[in-house]
């Protein structure tokens, strides 16, 4: 085996050491086991929200536990594979083996930042809103790019996508748009992408073809599940209701069924106009804007206890936090962590992995993160 390949054994072998240990391996398959026995009682559901929190756990550490015995199996495999392929002469084994490998590395290396997300609401699913800034068309075009980059990269992460409400420009593009994105972790990965996203571009708008920059802000927060209470006082919320727009035939245009929700004592808006009935509308804004309630209290909790890094400027509107260039040169640059890509085309397609990564990466251990750039 070449030296490379048994480094990269090496270094692999250590990474799902490391997540067995984060895993407390042992605790968690008598656990396992334990829930395992619980859920064939059928009495937990006495209690449907207690049953439906371990089944949740059960899960999860199904999950845990099944992906670090597959990751070994892999790579004993590829192991055998390489030792076989060496000894009959047959490149092509070694070659395939040796992909598996990597492949193997990167979805260790993946998963090792995932255990960085411990956060309080990093396992649900989350809220995702794009706002276009000033400059009407130009920005409006931009964050309909920016909506479509976060439909592809929950595509690609095998999270589920919800179009909850998007406001169509007037020429292009548009002026907003709220996504709900379903999956485990999903608020944990997305939450970094909240501030302001810049981009610089030969306008496909302008006659002649001068260099535009638009801007465009993204705000993340959480699906608050059943075992989270929030309290809102409907004296002092203000409900309308309009008519939807966008796609949607005859029946956008005749029926008031869009329902937003203005909370005035913070001033947080709210909207859905994704189902026909209003009825279904006004529950989901409630959900929204409960979210939006909770995340802003988990952020007031995260700004005490990081004061010195004054977490409230990381995720505010108004700070800029990525600058997207297609012209005259190619490159996105994450403004936090240095970060960059010198393919905008993909960013633009979903791969933005490896700017959370080191974004969340660095609100757990603060200041500037190693993470090589990407192509």
């Amino acid at each position: 085996m070449r030296a490379e390949i048994e480094t990269l054994v090496d270094e692999i072998k250590q990474a799902i050491s490391l997540l067995r240990r984060h895993l407390d391996w042992d605790r968690s398959l008598r656990r396992f086991d334990q829930l395992n026995q619980k859920a064939e009682d059928p009495s937990i559901w006495n209690d449907p929200m207690e049953g439906q929190k371990l089944m949740r756990e059960r899960q999860e550490l199904e999950s845990s536990i099944t992906a670090i015995r597959r990751l070994e199996q892999t790579v004993a495999d590829s192991i055998d594979l390489i030792a076989m392929g060496e000894e009959e002469g047959d490149q092509d084994i070694v070659t395939e083996a040796e992909k598996a490998l990597r492949e193997v590395k990167a979805e260790v290396d993946k998963r090792q930042i995932e255990t960085l997300l411990s956060g309080e609401a990093d396992s649900n699913d989350t809220y995702l809103e794009v706002h276009s800034g000033a400059g009407g068309t130009e920005s409006q075009d931009w964050a309909e790019m920016l909506e479509r980059m976060y439909m592809r990269w929950a595509e690609r992460a095998k999270f589920k996508v919800e179009v909850l409400e998007e406001h169509a420009g007037e020429e292009a593009g548009i002026k907003s748009a709220t996504l709900l994105i379903k999956g485990h972790n999903a608020y944990g990965w997305a939450k970094t992408e909240s501030g302001v996203h810049r981009l610089v571009r030969i306008s496909p708008y302008d006659s002649q073809a001068r260099r535009h920059t638009s801007f465009a802000s993204v705000w993340v927060y959480p699906v608050v599940d059943d075992t989270i209470d929030i309290q809102v006082n409907e004296s002092e919320c203000r409900i309308d209701t309009y008519r939807a727009s966008g796609a949607g035939g005859q029946h956008v245009n005749t029926t008031d069924s869009a329902v937003r929700i203005t909370h005035i004592p913070t001033g947080i808006v709210v909207a859905c106009q994704q189902e026909r009935s209003q009825h279904k509308n006004r529950a989901t804004a409630w959900n929204m804007l409960k979210a939006r309630l909770y995340e802003a209290e988990l952020e007031k909790r995260e700004a005490v206890a990081n004061a010195e890094a004054a977490s409230k400027s990381d995720i505010g509107w108004g700070h800029q936090i990525r600058s997207y260039v297609l012209q005259p040169y190619q490159m996105v640059k994450d403004l936090r962590t240095g970060v960059e890509s010198t393919s905008p085309q993909d960013v633009l397609d979903g791969d933005i992995d490896a700017f959370m990564e080191a974004a969340l990466a660095q609100r757990v251990h603060g200041g500037k993160v190693d993470v090589e750039d990407v192509d």
